[in-house]
């Protein structure tokens, strides 16, 4: 089948490549994130592979259906940025890639634990600098803290597996409390309890309407003083203007992004030489107790080569039957 790779990096360029070896089909990519400026590159693409900071409203998928186009295949697990409902009213079929390898995820996330609680990245900055001073690097032991896990699918339940080497307490809260969780030791327990009672809260749930600026000014009032808020999940699960109040207040004492609200302006791309206009994302970078990463979390050869391979698979399948199992319906919007 003939494909135009969205968005697509060097490292795109060389995963979908390698794993297509197997499948044969003709990939064609472009740099350019697809959106309503950009929606005619892809004209008489029957399959369009897209990624997390495209966007596909309603505007963009009409285009789409009526240039040819009848599968969207997401190289990722999330589908917020795609209006969904207009989607299948337009007869469009939407897959995506539901796991791949989420420990890479998981890793990342105590890498940003581990980097904020024990100063790594200031700390290797003052050595470069000949500073050997320990004023200001003191840390605290993860053994014994309490780590509140929102969100326990394939990630969260990785996340934990990791916690508990640690000899953290895991509390978590989800839906649908996952059996595999229970038997690593994690209790099930309300938001609240969760806010009130966690050391470390690591954010690992998809965003939808009911996760939309979860954790807001409300949410971050019920946290302990000093608190450290991970996320790793979507930019928007957080408010924040409401989180960089928490910081200022003190309430929130370590604050690790590996997403941002405003993203899609910003990541997978240098903008080093340029002035960046969002405000906001300015103001995080001035606090020292923040850290951020360019949405790398995935970021591994072996989640890549998964992204790859599902991928692709999900297209030669929809191109011999009409269906698949990673199809994303209505059902997974509720």
């Amino acid at each position: 089948m003939k494909v135009a790779i969205c968005s697509a990096q060097s490292h795109d360029r060389r995963f979908l490549s390698k794993a297509n070896s197997s499948f044969g089909h003709e990939l064609v990519f472009f740099d350019s994130h697809l959106n309503e400026e950009t929606r005619q590159m892809v004209a008489g693409f029957p399959a369009v592979c897209v990624f997390v900071n495209d966007t596909l409203n309603a505007a963009v998928l009409n285009t789409l259906s009526q240039q040819g186009t009848r599968l969207i295949a997401l190289r990722c697990a999330g589908f917020n940025n795609v209006d969904v409902k207009a989607a299948i009213k337009l007869g469009l079929h939407l897959v995506r890639v539901p796991a791949y390898s989420p420990h890479s995820v998981a890793e990342h996330s105590v890498a940003l634990m581990m980097t904020l609680n024990r100063h790594v990245h200031g700390a290797y900055n003052r050595v470069r600098n000949g500073n050997f001073s320990l004023e200001g690097l003191l840390g605290f032991e993860l053994r014994g803290k309490t780590c509140g896990i929102i969100g326990t699918g394939r990630i969260g339940t990785a996340l934990a597996e990791i916690l508990r080497g640690f000899g953290c307490k895991m509390v978590a809260h989800d839906p649908q409390p996952n059996p595999e969780c229970i038997r690593l030791g994690v209790e099930y327990v309300s938001l609240q309890q969760l806010y009130a009672i966690s050391d470390i809260i690591s954010l690992h749930c998809p965003l939808n309407q009911e996760s939309m600026h979860l954790v807001g000014a409300q949410a971050i009032a019920q946290m302990k003083p000093g608190v450290m808020l991970i996320n790793t999940s979507r930019g928007a699960v957080i408010d924040t203007a409401a989180v960089i109040a928490g910081i200022k207040s003190g309430k929130i004492g370590y604050l690790g992004l590996d997403v941002y609200e405003q993203e899609g302006d910003l990541f997978f791309q240098d903008l080093s030489n340029q002035v960046i206009q969002d405000d906001m994302f300015e103001r995080l970078l001035t606090f020292p107790n923040v850290l951020i990463t360019g949405h790398q979390g995935f970021f591994t050869a072996e989640a890549l080569s998964g992204i790859a391979q599902t991928t692709l698979e999900n297209i030669a399948l929809f191109e011999k039957t009409g269906r698949c199992q990673n199809e994303v319906t209505l059902e997974l919007l509720r």
